[in-house]
């Protein structure tokens, strides 16, 4: 691949660099923007595009930014590694190599047999920082979860939001505690024996402070969110770079397990080695090299298993993709709910299914999209460990017009009977922070910007975002106002009182009951069946010589086996067995051994 740099853009040895193709003259500004008499060095353009110089004496902490033709506004660096006066501003010199690790021993872990721990930064404390975030770590080790998926931290405007309007990908996001602390959480979490997986986007731009359109043809066509990235026309070889690079660094310089890849669906992409199975080699490369397992998880759309195949049987080489049809059929067994996408999901006999082949649609109508969708999961062939399964994510309680979680909606029980479906299924199991004690805090969409337009043009964009869905209006919170973002936040004193207590225990037990029983970690889906009553409200799952029973119904009921059971591994309600016979109380499940 062409137009890349040694190290573009860094600047840590006084070499700066910066692409910009179809600029006639690109200059490096040096100091702040309050500096009254700023150095200004021109740049000299290689015939690739970038633009070079060299400044002596430019070290780490240099504040620099680019001047682009004659426009008087000083432009942050496409690859700024920190912004520490916020996305508008210059960034700093930045020397990966001066944090001091003490992660040597950390050998990795792969994702096959993870239990998978969601987490956003600005709420998962009140202090909403990855130094804060220090605090709760034990938690996450008695839990039992092995890896921590950190949503994006990459620098965006404002100081609270999701993540996902980000428009400097290199950079830390400052009132997250910058570089230096995501370093710092990375290795506290390896001394815990954690691994560590952090969501990336690069399938579009934020709103505030997406300047990189200024330096090159970065983006063609368009997306759901805005500019599609350039991936595949004329001067795409740099952008690509970019992307890869990117994802590269933050294994490599930021000692990260894994990426979740956000929305791939988005990033569009007609090359014969489209860019995902370019990442997935070059992120093997870097594994072999670490000497440890480096995972790339994606959020699809596509419902294509491809995504999850090795490049050489013709996928992408993803290591695993969320299911959200997995959670759908999950969602609307225990909510009932069956409005909007849900309403696919109905029916006694869509969890069975889904829970078996993966996919609700695949190769068949979907209603909400109003055509064929998906094609199905060679179950011989690909294990349910490439795909993550949950209950509920950031999207799926953050996109309802109140943020509501599913614990609003269902009894304990019933929650409960849902994390023991998922935590005993064949696939990758995944907790949303504050799921495993049912959280009451709610997590609607909430951002931070500044400018009165931007501001405005959120909170109209999700009423109608929302009015469309049907959903009533005047239950949005304002995603605006910062009572928005503060009552997010993980309420702490949750997860040692009623009813909460006894949620947590339960998923604590169901999360080791996995790690100590194999087959209830055994990914091969050819082997895994579930079986279900009439109405659906009663559910087997067959894990080699266990059964794992679900009543999903308010009242006690029989549930024939094919076996006796021979010993109670763990049960939410006293059950009562006859031979083959097990009858199990109202909203709770047992896992049994025949």
């Amino acid at each position: 691949m062409t137009g890349g740099s040694p190290l573009p853009g860094r600047g840590v040895d006084g070499d700066f660099a910066v692409w910009a193709p179809h600029r006639d003259r690109v200059r490096l500004r040096l100091g702040t923007a309050a500096d009254p008499e700023p150095r200004v060095a021109d740049m000299e353009r290689g015939a690739d595009g970038w633009w070079r110089t060299r400044v002596d004496g430019a070290g780490p902490g240099t504040a620099y930014a680019y001047l682009l033709d004659e426009d008087p506004l000083p432009l942050p660096d496409p690859r700024s590694r920190h912004q520490p006066d916020g996305v508008h501003a210059p960034g700093r010199v930045y020397d990966h190599a001066a944090f001091a690790w003490t992660d040597a021993a950390w050998t990795g872990r792969p994702l096959e047999g993870a239990v998978v721990y969601e987490m956003h930064v600005g709420t998962f404390t009140p202090g909403g920082t990855l130094e804060s975030a220090l605090e709760r770590l034990d938690h996450l080790v008695d839990l039992g979860v092995t890896h921590v998926e950190v949503m994006p931290v990459n620098a965006f405007d404002g100081t609270h939001g999701w993540g996902y309007d980000g428009v400097l990908w290199y950079a830390v996001h400052e009132p997250y505690g910058g570089p230096d602390a995501l370093k710092g959480f990375v290795d506290a979490c390896h001394g815990r024996g954690l691994a560590v997986l952090l969501d990336v986007v690069h399938n579009h731009l934020g709103p505030s402070g997406a300047y990189l359109p200024r330096f090159g043809p970065y983006f063609s066509g368009e997306n759901a969110w805005g500019p599609s990235l350039n991936l595949d026309g004329p001067d795409s070889d740099p952008v690509r770079r970019l992307v890869l690079d990117n994802a590269l660094e933050w294994l490599r310089e930021y000692h990260l397990d894994g990426l979740r890849l956000d929305a791939v669906h988005a990033l569009r992409d007609d090359r014969a080695v489209p860019v995902l199975e370019e990442l997935s080699a070059e992120v093997e490369t870097l594994a072999a090299g670490l000497g440890r397992p480096l995972s790339l998880v994606a959020e699809s759309d596509r419902n294509d298993p491809r995504t999850v195949l090795p490049r050489e049987g013709g996928g992408t080489g993803m290591t695993a993709q969320w299911s959200d049809d997995l959670h759908h059929a999950l969602h609307v067994a225990l909510t009932g709910e069956t409005h909007g996408y849900y309403a696919d999901f109905a029916g006694p006999g869509v969890l069975p299914a889904v829970l078996t082949r993966v996919f609700r649609h695949a190769g068949t109508y979907s209603s909400f999209r109003r055509r064929t969708h998906g094609r199905p999961v060679d179950t011989a062939r690909v294990p349910g460990s490439r795909f993550l399964g949950y209950l509920s994510t950031h999207d799926q309680i953050g996109n309802r017009a109140r943020g509501d979680r599913m614990g609003e909606h269902v009894s304990p029980g019933l929650l409960v009977c849902g994390a023991a479906l998922l935590l005993c299924s064949p696939y990758t199991p995944m907790v949303f922070m504050g799921e495993e004690w049912a959280a009451t805090t709610p997590w609607p969409f909430f951002a931070s910007f500044t400018d009165p337009d931007l501001v405005e043009g959120v909170r109209n964009g999700r009423r109608r975002e929302f009015a469309a869905l049907g959903w009533d209006t005047a239950e949005i919170p304002d995603p605006m106002d910062p009572a928005t973002r503060d009552a997010a936040v993980l309420d702490w004193s949750q997860p040692g009182r009623e009813p909460h207590a006894p949620v947590l225990e339960a998923y604590r037990a169901l999360i080791a009951l996995r790690r100590a029983e194999p087959e209830l970690s055994d990914p091969r889906l050819d082997r895994f069946a579930v079986a279900a009553s009439e109405d659906g409200r009663r559910l087997v799952l067959v894990r080699g010589s266990l059964r794992v029973v679900c009543n999903l119904s308010g009242e006690p009921a029989p549930v024939e086996l094919d076996a006796a059971p021979r010993e109670v591994l763990l049960a939410s309600g006293a059950p009562e067995t006859d031979g083959t016979r097990v009858r199990v109380p109202g909203e709770c499940f047992a896992v049994l051994r025949v």
